[in-house]
């Protein structure tokens, strides 16, 4: 079975603008981001070795969640300016490299991802590399997540197991709990008064966020009740803020992302360029590893 690694270019790109000093290009250009973005993706390539790649990124426009609720992210701190004059030269990065990337006005990349993984998984692996543990609904028998920890080394492989671990709940319940607990980095409400351990807890007895509803009138004590009756419609807006979309409009094909014939003589000339030198010659290194795997065998 072939691997199809996706991923969520702004988490990674932060998670590297933080992890690492300041480094600048030969020109004084701030590059520590499009570094460490850049390393990660060469880790992966040894790590995953995979078959097909694709990168989302998120658009600066409005999605559909903002015209849903108008205080969606409102309380989200703005991208600092050093980090977001490097998005455009992650891009270009990644064009020079012959890497397909995509975004799509009015969805964010969580949305892009959640539709090539559904579309593609049949017959592929799917690892979707991020830091966001919101993508945790989208995990199953053939979708996985890769988080990177301790900045941008010992990563995480996340399957169901491991999601239940972490948060209590399957992946299929991980929307349900969102819209009952919240979401304070997206600011999205929930219901007053219920928090994650609530949440949980109710998931494990009912299954579901409809049948929490159904049962309203069994759930102990009374006052609990008050509290999901009275939030019964920001719970609902919650969980439709929560859900992954899985159906973005996207005219591609699995062949788009086939991956590891990236363009040699521009990249390396482009890494010179940004003072890059570690990353020269990677691709050469690369093959010459896999002509010494073959020998083995």
């Amino acid at each position: 079975m072939e691997k199809l690694v996706l991923l969520d270019a702004h988490a990674l790109l932060h998670r590297a603008y933080h992890a690492l000093p300041p480094l600048s290009s030969p020109q004084g250009q701030l590059v520590n981001a499009v570094y460490g973005f850049l390393k990660m993706l060469f880790k992966l390539r040894e790590d995953l070795e995979p078959d097909y790649l694709a990168v989302a990124f998120d658009t600066p426009k409005p999605t559909f969640r903002h015209q849903k609720f108008v205080g969606y992210q409102a309380k989200r701190p703005k991208m600092d300016e050093e980090l977001a004059g490097q998005i455009d030269l992650a891009k270009k990065a990644l064009t020079i490299m012959g890497i397909k990337r995509l975004e799509k006005e009015g969805f964010e990349a969580d949305d892009l991802l959640g539709t090539l993984a559904e579309k593609f998984k049949k017959n592929n692996e799917v690892f979707i590399v991020t830091g966001d543990r919101d993508l945790m609904q989208l995990v199953d028998k053939q979708v996985f997540l890769y988080f990177p920890q301790r900045g941008l080394s010992a990563p995480l492989l996340v399957k169901e197991k491991e999601v239940e671990r972490i948060l209590g709940i399957k992946p299929a319940q991980v929307v349900d709990y969102k819209a009952l607990a919240g979401d304070s980095s997206d600011n999205y409400p929930g219901v007053a008064g219920v928090g994650p351990k609530t949440a949980q807890k109710l998931l494990q007895e009912y299954g579901s966020f409809e049948q929490i509803y159904q049962n309203l009138a069994k759930i102990e004590p009374p006052s609990l009740q008050e509290k999901l009756e009275k939030g019964r419609e920001a719970a609902f807006l919650s969980q439709e803020l929560a859900m992954v979309r899985k159906d973005v409009p996207l005219r591609v094909k699995l062949d788009d992302f086939r991956f590891g014939n990236w363009r040699e003589k521009e990249t390396e000339d482009f890494f010179k360029n940004l003072g890059f030198r570690s990353f020269l010659g990677q691709k050469k290194k690369k093959e010459k590893k896999s002509a010494n795997q073959a020998r083995l065998f």
